[in-house]
């Protein structure tokens, strides 16, 4: 009894988000075990590659979520700024300008974040509002900058970014890495990573300690439409066309990944790291759904109750860790 006693202490005393990391990275695995149980095409090194490169471009386009959710706030706009993004990089690139199509791509993603960081950071619009407004903004630019048709058709050194392969790893799986690693590390190694969690955990406090918030908030939106926009390079390249209506359902992806990651609603807690985690989940269950033939419908509906279940077990989790820190200072 006392050893259970001393193990449930232990538990208590990790850190939540470690906690969350590990109860969600140890129900990715029994999914996996239970999708090779029920369909012999699931454990294939052919479909385990291609659902890691699916998770790995849905974790791109995730990865600005997170900071937004960080922060207690939310981006509506990112399907579009990618749309956005991705049309103005591929008309660079279709006119031979590789270089120019990247930093073009870049360019619009953090101009449409700057613009919603002024509106969320400086005039006090709420997130839901103001990137519900760019939502249609970078939608109707988009529409307006291709005249609605798609362009397609790009040269090989700009699609060798989403198609290339590194000591036989494709490059999307790569960079994936690298931009959560560089992603960990500003959010939990920097005074601005430090910053975002103390004004997603409580904002009126983070203000009387000094932090100047409208800027804090401007920044992660800046860091999301930025994402957004090196999101749609990649997305572009992989399907050698940039089309003005595509991220329709970018945005609620992005959320479900995020959620299912573990970052909270509430802000303050989470990270790109359990967004990977988050982006796996989702890539494992629609493949495993998919082979098992499983209809769209009950694919989204399937999607949405795991995201439920992931909120809930947040909130539980939060008044557990709240009950195990009670009890120790008893």
């Amino acid at each position: 009894m006392q050893t259970t006693e001393k193990g449930i202490a232990k538990f208590f005393q990790i850190p939540n988000q470690i906690k969350v990391e590990l109860t969600r990275f140890s129900a990715l695995i029994i999914i996996c075990v239970v999708l090779s149980l029920v369909s012999p095409h699931f454990a294939t090194v052919a479909n385990l590659r291609n659902v890691v490169l699916q998770a790995s471009l849905l974790a791109l386009i995730s990865f600005g979520m997170t900071f937004a959710l960080l922060v207690e706030g939310i981006d509506l706009s990112v399907g579009s700024v990618i749309a956005l993004a991705g049309v103005v990089s591929a008309s660079f690139v279709v006119k031979g300008g590789t270089a120019e199509g990247f930093i073009a791509g870049l360019v619009v993603g953090a101009a449409c974040g700057l613009f919603n960081g002024l509106l969320i950071g400086y005039l006090g619009i709420p997130p839901v509002i103001a990137t519900y407004g760019m939502l249609f903004i970078a939608r109707g630019l988009a529409l307006q900058y291709t005249g609605g048709f798609a362009i397609y058709s790009f040269d090989l050194r700009f699609r060798w970014i989403a198609t290339g392969t590194l000591l036989g790893i494709p490059l999307p799986i790569i960079l994936t890495i690298i931009m959560a690693v560089i992603l960990h590390l500003l959010a939990t190694r920097t005074i601005l990573g430090k910053n975002i969690y103390a004004v997603g955990s409580n904002r009126t406090a983070a203000k009387y300690s000094g932090i100047k918030v409208g800027t804090v908030l401007l920044l992660v939106y800046l860091i999301s439409g930025t994402l957004s926009g090196f999101a749609a390079i990649v997305y572009i390249a992989r399907l050698n066309a940039a089309e003005p209506i595509i991220g329709s359902l970018f945005a609620l992806d992005a959320i479900a990944a995020t959620v299912i990651g573990g970052t909270s609603f509430d802000g303050g807690e989470g990270g790109p790291r359990g967004t990977v985690i988050g982006a796996l989940i989702i890539a494992v269950i629609r493949n495993g759904l998919n082979l098992l033939k499983v209809s769209t419908q009950w694919q989204m509906f399937f999607i949405g109750a795991i995201v439920l279940t992931a909120v809930t077990l947040d909130l539980v989790t939060k008044k557990l860790s709240m009950a195990g820190t009670k009890s120790q200072s008893l």
